[in-house]
């Protein structure tokens, strides 16, 4: 399956139904592809993108200890697939010894899980082709680029363009 290299462009909310957003964006290119997510885990993707912490490990904290502890490191999260508005992935685990385990996830879970283990991100080609953004032009301001996305999410819904992965 191809695949392409993404990196967290941001999280948001969209403005019709105020539900977390995740942003992802190629890192060759200008092609961003949205991912609703629920509450929780945008809390636990934002809180650890902005250096944050908690008293006690949240979920996705713990998942990362039991890794660890059982020497597996996360070898990459990939969004694998989009049927019916809903993304899937896979955590992609390197146990000692070279052996790899694919873990099937939700979207949200396992960039929650990449962000707190350096793990790199990749989107199957089809879903980018399915259900990014793509913003022209060579010399695309940031904060062009904000405001286009701005205007996406005040006129589109999860139904029109798929409901993440909740």
């Amino acid at each position: 399956m191809a695949m392409q290299e993404m990196v967290i462009y941001g999280v948001s909310f969209d403005l019709v139904g105020k539900q977390p957003i995740v942003l992802l964006k190629t890192a060759e290119g200008s092609r961003f592809l949205p991912i609703w997510v629920g509450h929780n885990e945008a809390a636990a993707i934002l809180t650890k993108l902005q250096g944050g912490a908690t008293p006690r490990p949240m979920t996705h904290d713990l998942l990362t200890n039991v890794l660890v502890e059982l020497e597996a490191k996360v070898e990459r999260i990939s969004v694998t697939d989009l049927k019916e508005s809903t993304f899937y992935a896979v955590i992609t685990l390197v146990r000692e010894g070279g052996q790899e385990l694919e873990i099937d996830a939700r979207p949200s879970d396992a960039i929650a899980l990449a962000v707190r283990t350096d793990a790199p991100i990749f989107a199957a080609d089809a879903v980018i082709d399915e259900a990014s953004i793509e913003f022209e032009g060579d010399e695309v301001e940031e904060d062009d680029i904000v405001d286009q996305f701005k205007e996406f999410l005040d006129r589109v819904t999860p139904d029109e363009f798929g409901d993440g992965d909740l």
